[in-house]
């Protein structure tokens, strides 16, 4: 079987790839449990160097990267860029880090030695999505290799080139081969995969019905597993906000990635009495948002990664306005080629619409008036989503208090749109998943966090420290 690579700007096919066969498959698990157990005993200024490498890679290449990510799932080239720029920062940010989060922690319990270690877990598979073909990939496989694991990579089957051109910057990095391999398969084989017995552990970032049917059989298989699963991204704009600033930063977050980020603005519940203003600026901000060929450096919003997805969002916006939604911006297919939606602003969203309950993976905004603050977070939390949000506020005091206690989301910016940063922890609850990727937090998920008490033989003694030990 093959798997065909389309430029979604034209709809021309780029290229066929065969997929990867059964017997590959469980050779390229089998052969990366066997880099991974030479790879655990290198020393992390060994695996430091080389990640160091990797980001050099990923910065050398950053613009035919870029121009990767744009004719294969319809990136904007200079956001493509920026991505391969961020991945190398991640890098970078484990190469330097990761001995001091992996550090042993001694725990004083009487006995002559006790302290906790962490140890890598062996071979990790990692299922990601198209919309961050590279980013996705690194955040998961810099902490997880510098940790001492080895990778297999099933990405998504539109982005076949981005995820074997994910494998050779390892490969141009210097890593021993087989540590990180790329699977080019399809859905249906991913369950077989988490049986193998060489796979220890799972991450997933992708939709909810993906995440449960990789948590059903990894649960059942009794490996470990990391979700980030969908969200719906709730924009609080409260009476005291900069009206103008708000709407400007909306527009930024809604039309990232075109609109296809989990972490994108979605859905934007505004107090009726900045809603007029608000809703007039924020109008004109998406509006003026360039819509074009992704490879020009000057497009704001590209095409949609397939056209399948961007009916069902059409879909999804027809729907909501059939139920009493108003458009006051976009919601037509243009003519020609591509897959193309127009940036979109839907008013009066209320329950039972569309865009009020499930996640738009495009550039269409959702504004939900609500009638003040208590009423906003009630309709953020309403989402059985919980992955990032937003609030819009002059006093600073008022928005931390709401997203530090309030609003039921893995991450929330005030007066910024939510971004994803090595060096902060970044995941969600509710349906958006659990677990978390980035920071020391994520190097974490992936090891055996180990107990070790050593006694003397006659009795215990003062606890000691042994170099290279810290205490907590």
């Amino acid at each position: 079987m093959t798997i065909t690579s389309i430029n979604p700007a034209t709809g021309e096919n780029i290229a066929d790839y065969e997929e990867t066969s059964s017997a590959d498959v469980r050779e390229a698990v089998e052969q990366a449990h066997e880099a991974s157990q030479r790879w655990r005993g290198r020393d992390l200024a060994e695996r430091a160097a080389l990640m160091g490498a990797a980001a050099r890679v990923l910065r050398d290449g950053a613009r035919d990267y870029g121009r990767l990510m744009a004719e294969e799932m319809g990136k904007p080239i200079s956001q493509g860029i920026a991505e391969a720029e961020k991945c190398a920062s991640g890098c970078d940010y484990f190469a330097e880090n990761a001995a001091n989060f992996l550090a042993p922690e001694v725990v004083d319990i009487g006995r002559r030695k006790s302290f906790v270690t962490f140890q890598p877990l062996g071979v990790i598979l990692a299922v990601m999505p198209w919309n961050f073909p590279f980013w996705q990939v690194f955040r998961f496989a810099a902490p997880a290799l510098m940790a001492g694991n080895a990778a297999v990579l099933k990405h998504s089957s539109n982005v076949p080139a981005c995820a074997l051109a994910a494998e050779e910057v390892f490969l141009k990095a210097g890593f021993p081969e087989n540590l990180f391999r790329t699977l080019l398969i399809g859905s249906g084989t991913v369950e077989s995969v988490i049986e193998h017995p060489l796979v220890r552990a799972v991450t997933l970032t992708g939709s909810g019905p993906a995440g449960r049917a990789v948590a059903r059989k990894a649960g059942e298989m009794l490996k470990k597993t990391v979700l980030e699963l969908g969200g719906s991204d709730a924009y609080l704009v409260l009476d005291d906000a900069d009206v103008s600033f708000a709407a400007k930063t909306s527009a930024q977050g809604r039309l990232i990635n075109s609109g296809q980020s989990c972490i994108a603005a979605k859905r934007f519940i505004v107090l009726e009495s900045v809603r007029s203003s608000f809703e007039e600026a924020f109008v004109e901000e998406m509006r003026a948002a360039k819509m074009g060929d992704p490879l020009s450096e000057d497009t704001a919003v590209g095409p949609l990664a397939r056209h399948d997805l961007r009916d069902a969002l059409h879909r999804q916006v027809e729907t909501s306005i059939a139920k009493g939604a108003r458009s006051l911006l976009g919601g037509k297919i243009p003519d020609g080629p591509g897959a193309y939606y127009p940036p979109t602003v839907l008013t009066d969203v209320k329950p039972g619409m569309p865009a009020y309950h499930e996640e738009m993976f495009g550039p269409v905004a959702a504004v939900i008036p609500v009638a003040d603050e208590a009423e906003a977070v009630e309709v953020a939390n309403g989402s059985p989503f919980g992955l990032g949000g937003g609030i819009f506020t002059r006093d600073l005091d008022r928005g931390e208090r709401l997203a530090s206690a309030d609003i039921e989301a893995g991450s929330v910016f005030v007066n910024a749109t939510v971004q994803s940063h090595p060096k902060l922890p970044f995941g969600g609850v509710k349906e958006s998943g659990y677990g978390r990727e980035l920071s020391h937090y994520g190097i974490r998920e992936f090891v055996n966090i180990k107990t070790i008490v050593v006694a003397d033989s006659g009795g215990a003694r003062e606890a000691s420290q042994s170099p290279g030990v810290r205490s907590e």
